[in-house]
């Protein structure tokens, strides 16, 4: 696996102190239903299916969107821009993740627009007590507006194509699953974990570390950036 696609995991994964609060009452819904074990689980899996399905399509969709410009010389200020951009979303990601700044929630504000026209179909489908039910909620409550996957997004803009910037969602929803299929079954003892200082701020301070070695990176890409940023490694 190439480093930013393990990346993109590994933030998905110590993004759970965020996924639990943005999605732990969804899933932790789906286990109190009457049904048996195993149904619960499959109910567990559409749902983040969906969802992990929904956040692949808005990657591919950065990913094409950044890739017009990406071998444009006379746009190269731009992509620097862009990419010191997308590097300091994950500072800012951090740093929320940790316990400081109150940046990330104004973010999230960015799509709440687009989010008012999708949660009404997202209530019909509650009660999610089918497959197909839980992973159209997963499809629709992928679109949420969430400060983790806006900042995943920026560096799928800066992939260099819609392949690589799905792939790149991808891999960061599979870094969600651990959390939200634990939350489903065990959500006050994982919410009493994720929100737990010290893992707070143990996870933060990955996640800020990419964003740096990002940043520090930004001083010598220079020609190499035409090929797509995160090809340079």
């Amino acid at each position: 696996m190439e480093a930013q696609f393990a990346a993109a995991f590994l933030i998905g994964l110590l993004g759970g102190v965020h996924c639990v609060g943005m999605c732990g009452g969804i899933v932790g819904a789906l286990s109190v239903q009457p049904m048996g074990r195993g149904r619960a689980w499959s109910l567990h899996l559409n749902y983040s299916a969906g969802r992990i399905a929904s956040y692949s399509v808005a990657g591919a969709i950065m990913g094409a969107v950044g890739s017009m410009g990406l071998f444009f010389d006379q746009v190269l200020p731009v992509q620097l821009l862009l990419y010191v951009f997308a590097n300091l979303i994950l500072v800012i990601l951090g740093l929320y993740l940790a316990g400081f700044g109150s940046l990330l929630p104004r973010l999230e504000t960015l799509g709440s627009g687009v989010w008012r026209r999708i949660q009404p179909y997202s209530a019909r489908m509650l009660p999610a007590d089918t497959p197909g039910k839980s992973f159209a909620l997963g499809v629709l409550w992928g679109w949420l507006p969430c400060g983790l996957v806006y900042s995943l997004l920026a560096t799928a803009l800066l992939s260099g194509g819609a392949a690589r910037g799905s792939l790149i969602m991808l891999a960061f929803g599979l870094g969600t699953l651990p959390n939200l299929l634990l939350a489903g079954m065990f959500f006050k003892r994982l919410r009493d974990v994720t929100s737990d200082r010290r893992v707070r701020l143990a996870a933060g301070a990955i996640v800020a570390g990419f964003g740096i070695v990002g940043l520090i990176k930004a001083t010598f890409m220079g020609e190499h950036i035409q090929h797509g940023f995160l090809c340079i490694t």
